[in-house]
This record gives structure tokens, C-alpha cells and sequence, in this order.
């Protein structure tokens, strides 16, 4: 993945509403990349953020939950986006908790590198919901 491949993706976001375009690149530890991005819906909360549409499909790929290494997301906007509440919970559960979060703004003058455990540190794991 290259920081140019991942911000040639944010022409395929599909944001008429906000016009906010997503572009996410989730990559699991043997190295296969799994893109997505943002698709807003005329429904608001039907639509579907870039980060969770790239974990989510990547299952359909045969990618395991648990078994991604790095994401990297980048908008459209001059300064950093960091993922929502819903999106750190679900790659909280996709990357191990040392796995890396790369943020950059569209003119790449600002990029940030985080641990997932500093982006959600109390996150909802799968040992939390049983007895």
C-alpha cells in the first residue's frame, strides 16, 4: 500500500449528504491489503464508514478477525480524521491491541501514528461479554 493508492481510493467514497470522503487501507499480518471507503445513505444512520467497510468485507476475502496488523485512513479534509467510536470498537477486534493506526489529512501535512490500545483503551472485547 502506498499513501498515493490509498488517496486515489477517496474518488470511489460515496458522500453527497456530508461530502466528508473516507478512504481506509486494513492490512492483516500475512500482508493482504483490504480497501474501503465511506458510503453515505439518504437514511443517515444506514450508511457505512470506510473503516468498517473495509474490515467487514474483508471477511467475505477470508481475512480473520484478530489477525490484521496496521490500518491506514485518510479523508479529503486539511486535518487529521480520527475513526468513530463504533469504527475504533470494531478494529479494536480486527487488529491486536499493538497493531498500528496511521492517520493522514488529504495534503499528508499531517499524519499521526497511534497503538490501537491508545485509540479505544477500554474497548469491548470478546472475554468482557461472557460469564
Amino acid at each position: 500500500m502506498t499513501i498515493e493508492e490509498l488517496k486515489n481510493k477517496l474518488k470511489y467514497s460515496f458522500s453527497p449528504y456530508s461530502h466528508v470522503q473516507v478512504a481506509c487501507c486494513a492490512i492483516e499480518e500475512n500482508g493482504k491489503e483490504y480497501w474501503g471507503v465511506n458510503t453515505e445513505n439518504a437514511a443517515f444512520p444506514s450508511g457505512l464508514c470506510a473503516e468498517r467497510s473495509a474490515l467487514f468485507g474483508s471477511v467475505a476475502y477470508g481475512a480473520r478477525v484478530g489477525n490484521f496488523k496496521e490500518i491506514h485512513i485518510i479523508s479529503n479534509l486539511s486535518k487529521l480524521l480520527y475513526p468513530c467510536g463504533a469504527c475504533a470498537q470494531v478494529i479494536s477486534q480486527f487488529l491486536k491491541l499493538d497493531g498500528d493506526v496511521y492517520l493522514y489529512s488529504f495534503d499528508l501535512k499531517q499524519q499521526k501514528h497511534y497503538k490501537m490500545k491508545d485509540i479505544l483503551p477500554f474497548a469491548v472485547a470478546s472475554k468482557d461479554i461472557v460469564d
